[in-house]
């Protein structure tokens, strides 16, 4: 599903990052897309969490000159919080259409993980091991001693994007699906988080690169 490319620029992206790209799609029949006004939804009850979330991607759309719309400032604070039927949603999306929105960008966690790695070079020991007796030190205080292993969390999940164009369905444009590895700031995660995604739209040609003015300037001179 992802292209050596892609892969490239991700290890660029998570090094020394809270997040990690598992896998990506992107839908076969489309080359590029240039949405023109886009509804950004993180699914998430922290509201501070949420808020900071979609201002940065909102940030990032409008910093290429598009029109983007957080979903705090175009649903009540705990629209996410409560259940939906299948014919609100259509109502929703048809409000959207009216209001001129052809994009949404929809993240939310799919799965948590609690995870257990026992630490290498726990000791001063060498690795081969000629003796019972030094295999047998090395690990005897594998089941007590909590320097032995590391203890974290996994948040899976899964930012996709859906176009609404109302001349033709719904349909997926892409989906992404990121680990954030035992996390400690909420401002650091999505800080990673954010720059994680849209290293992979752009790659994918979902969104443009971020050129700086100068040198769009610089370029028009040469």
């Amino acid at each position: 599903m992802q292209s050596i490319k892609t892969i490239a620029l991700c290890l660029l992206v998570i090094s020394c990052s809270t997040t990690e790209l598992v896998e990506n799609w992107k839908n076969p029949d489309i080359d590029t897309y240039s949405p023109n006004k886009v509804l950004l939804v993180g699914m998430t009850s922290n509201l501070d969490a949420r808020q900071e979330f979609e201002k940065q991607l909102k940030d990032e759309y409008t910093s290429r000159g598009i029109e983007s719309v957080m979903s705090l400032e175009f649903f009540e604070p705990l629209f996410t919080e409560e259940k939906k039927t299948e014919e609100e949603i259509k109502i929703l999306e048809n409000n959207l259409i009216k209001d001129g929105f052809d994009t949404i960008l929809f993240t939310k966690v799919i799965g948590v993980e609690d995870k257990i790695e026992y630490k290498k070079n726990y000791d001063t020991y060498d690795s081969t091991y000629r003796k019972f007796s030094e295999d047998y030190l090395k690990y005897q205080d594998a089941f007590y001693n909590p320097d032995y292993y590391l203890e974290y969390t996994v948040y899976h999940t899964e930012t996709s994007m859906y176009c609404i164009c109302p001349t033709k369905e719904r349909e997926l444009i892409w989906k992404g699906y990121i680990d954030i590895m035992d996390p400690q700031s909420i401002h650091e995660t999505i800080n990673d988080y954010v720059r994680l995604v849209i290293v992979v739209l752009e790659e994918q040609q979902l969104i443009y690169p971020n050129i700086p003015k100068d040198a769009i300037h610089e370029e028009a001179i040469n």
